[in-house]
């Protein structure tokens, strides 16, 4: 062959080389729902400034939202529902991989509010919440679970990490709110020195809202 022939050959070849190797990429497309979504972002909007009781800022809902779409998750856990803000983030991403949150609030009240919430945003069906005290139902959960959120009593975070971390898929994320770099405070400080130290995870901390400890697992 021709070295001339040769070169135009491989040239139109390109995009199909290109698009074979990408597949595994390509191959993650998001579930759409166009409806829903119209239907979640009504309900954030209406009710933007009224999440008071110990809920997240938006900024880190829209965090821990992107956080599952880049990377697929699908078996979510929450520590800490409170009236669910974060869950309503979490469930939506969730909705687009096709994935499920468990989500866990040990105050009534605060569970009661937290599954209004999500019925009226339209995200029940991709919901398990829970009414429990995490402290015994955490260590119960199955896994393999992708993605952990812990926002509920900080001084627990380490013991809720090693109750997680053999049931936490290699590639899954740990997170924890309300960590910063310099300081913290009911043990969050501590929990970020410590998961720091693993060699197994890759530990950033993201203090554009309140403050998110973001936990890869690399290897078992």
């Amino acid at each position: 062959m021709k070295p001339f022939t040769y070169l135009f050959l491989l040239f139109i070849s390109f995009p199909m080389i290109v698009a074979t190797y990408s597949t595994p990429a390509l191959a993650q497309q998001m579930k759409e729902n166009k409806e829903l979504d119209v239907r979640v972002e009504k309900f954030l909007k209406s009710h933007r400034n009224q999440w008071y009781d110990m809920n997240i800022p938006e900024s880190d809902g829209k965090l821990l939202y992107d956080i599952i779409i880049k990377n697929d998750y699908k078996n979510a856990v929450e520590i800490g529902t409170s009236t669910g803000r974060s869950g309503i983030w979490i469930a939506w991403a969730l909705s687009k991989t096709g994935g499920k949150l468990t989500t866990i609030e040990i105050d009534e009240s605060r569970h009661n509010e937290a599954v209004k919430n999500f019925r009226e945003a339209g995200l029940a069906d991709y919901i398990d919440a829970r009414l429990a005290d995490a402290h015994e139902l955490v260590p119960e959960l199955e896994g393999p679970i992708d993605f952990v959120f812990h926002d509920a009593d900080k001084d627990w975070s380490t013991k809720y990490f090693t109750a997680l971390d053999p049931k936490l898929a290699v590639g899954g994320c740990f997170t924890v709110h309300n960590v910063h770099r310099n300081y913290g405070y009911g043990g969050t400080h501590e929990f970020l020195q410590y998961v720091q130290k693993l060699p197994n995870y890759q530990t950033t901390v993201d203090e554009s809202g309140a403050g998110v400890s973001i936990s890869y697992k690399k290897s078992k």
